[in-house]
């Protein structure tokens, strides 16, 4: 069984962001660990951030489609994955793939919440810039056709 001390190790060595947050009532899930990766991810140092409500990093950009799938999945006690615009502690914006799971402590009953934060900010970015370029080569290939045609009707005529 791994110990203590190198569960802390690996937690802390991370790339992703890990957090824990005790459930209280339907909506409040109060941080009460951060891995130093989340840290650098969102610019918060844990002392800004412990005990306090997770929300505060949508900034108020609170009408995400994932949000509420988000309040759904924990409201029944299951795991789920979304992808969430997030700011950093500078209002920087990002983008995060989020992995939630309810852990539920038969000691005391408390129900926990655990996080992995992922930054896909890049990989949403060029997904985007693909999008637009499949909408550019589409477009292209209509004008295309409509030139085909026209110059069609052109070689007709004479």
């Amino acid at each position: 069984m791994i110990n203590a001390q190198l569960l802390q190790l690996v937690i802390n060595a991370s790339n992703d962001g890990i957090v824990v947050a005790e459930k209280e009532g339907d909506e409040d899930n109060i941080l009460i660990y951060v891995n130093p990766a989340f840290e650098r991810m969102t610019g918060y140092t844990s002392d800004e951030i412990l005990y306090q409500d997770c929300r505060y990093l949508q900034a108020g950009d609170t009408d995400q489609e994932g949000l509420q799938r988000i309040r759904e999945a924990l409201s029944r006690g299951d795991s789920c994955r979304e992808i969430l615009r997030n700011y950093r502690k500078d209002g920087t914006p990002f983008w995060n793939e989020l992995s939630l799971s309810t852990v539920k402590n038969d000691v005391d009953g408390q129900t926990y919440i655990v996080g992995v934060q992922k930054d896909v900010t890049a990989e949403v970015k060029e997904h985007r810039r693909v999008i637009q370029l499949e909408a550019q080569v589409a477009e292209l290939q209509a004008e295309l056709a409509a030139l085909k045609a026209t110059n069609g009707e052109n070689k007709n005529a004479n």
